[in-house]
């Protein structure tokens, strides 16, 4: 192997262990959400992060794939399976007619990743899907469209399915979706699929792409949370989930780096760093006089933009890398320094 296949290789390891280590995160708020806040505040926090995303993403993503030309029900159908696809989740797509159109997301679920599917009731799935797929007509302009629910991988079936429908009138709020729990999608046809360029990119492009899809759900959720919960109590919610969620994925995340998942101070930086590097950010490292190490990420990329709920946001994720060194050894402190256009963490021995 090349020094050049190395690097190559060693990126693209970074960002999946990016990518793996903030869909963890997003994963744990919502189950966290739900024990600890309780169902229906989940279910809001869930709702308002689907329309956030709907709202960014849905127009400009139907443009950029090529399907603001379709007739609806196909378009949004095809956004979803598409859109999905790229970031690595299990989508099937099964076209009816111009005006209905299928959707089957197949387990394993992505969002609900190993036995967390456990803990999401279904009202969860319904925020999802009144966030988005009931609000795709609105947006396009057609108040006939709708989206109609006829399978819950929550409720134990076999999948989250149903259809986009256009009827022949405008749908009241209350129809836009609806459920039909008799029905049953038709099979999937891999031959009747759209395909993408991504179908032929090598892995180390998709695993970037799978890395900033994982990422958005974070960037999405926590501005979200800090509003609905309030920067106070939203934050500690947040900082204590990262806390969790660092634990516990730690180990993983260093293995996947060919870093020391024990030890030192500077086995810790250089996990650090790595995980910085593979957020798609800048990072430096030095040793202060008194031996602290210092790391400095550029950015991060995944506050840009975030305004006035930058700051707060940050400090509520740096529960994920405190979590990581209670993981990674006994007695070392991590302080955190939230500058303009940067981030500095500084790993230390206690005493």
């Amino acid at each position: 192997m090349t020094t050049t296949d190395a690097s190559g290789v060693a990126q693209a390891a970074g960002w999946r262990a990016a990518g793996d280590w903030h869909h963890a995160y997003f994963t744990g708020t919502v189950l966290a959400a739900v024990a600890r806040l309780g169902t229906p505040v989940a279910a809001e926090l869930v709702y308002r992060v689907f329309c956030k995303q709907r709202e960014a993403r849905f127009l400009p993503g139907l443009a950029k794939l090529g399907l603001d030309r379709l007739p609806h029900a196909v378009a949004a159908a095809q956004y979803h399976y598409l859109s999905n696809d790229v970031g690595g989740v299990a989508v099937q797509y099964m076209p009816e007619t111009e005006r209905k159109a299928w959707v089957r997301y197949v387990p394993p679920r992505w969002v609900w990743a190993g036995t967390a599917l456990c803990g999401i009731p279904s009202d969860i799935t319904v925020a999802m899907l009144r966030g988005w797929h009931a609000q795709n007509g609105l947006m396009l302009g057609n108040p006939r469209l709708g989206f109609v629910c006829t399978k819950m991988t929550t409720d134990g079936d076999a999948s989250l399915e149903g259809y986009y429908v256009e009827e022949d009138r405008p749908l009241a709020p209350d129809e836009r979706l609806r459920f039909a729990r008799d029905e049953d999608g038709p099979d999937f046809d891999p031959a009747a699929v759209p395909v993408l360029a991504s179908a032929t990119w090598p892995a180390e492009r998709l695993a970037r792409a799978r890395r900033n899809y994982a990422m958005e759900y974070v960037r999405t959720v926590l501005p979200v949370a800090l509003e609905l919960l309030g920067e106070d109590a939203g934050g500690r919610f947040l900082h204590l989930v990262g806390r969790l969620v660092g634990m516990q994925h730690h180990r993983d995340a260093a293995e996947a780096l060919g870093v020391p998942a024990s030890g030192s101070a500077e086995d810790f930086a250089r996990f650090l760093a790595a995980m910085g590097r593979g957020q798609g950010d800048e990072v430096s490292v030095s040793t202060d006089a008194d031996g602290a190490i210092r790391v400095v990420q550029q950015g991060p990329r995944l506050f840009e933009g975030m305004g006035a709920n930058r700051v707060a946001a940050i400090e509520a994720w740096s529960g994920l890398w405190e979590g990581a060194l209670a993981s990674h050894g006994h007695r070392m402190a991590l302080g955190v320094e939230v500058g303009d256009t940067s981030v500095a963490w500084t790993v230390s021995r206690e005493g």
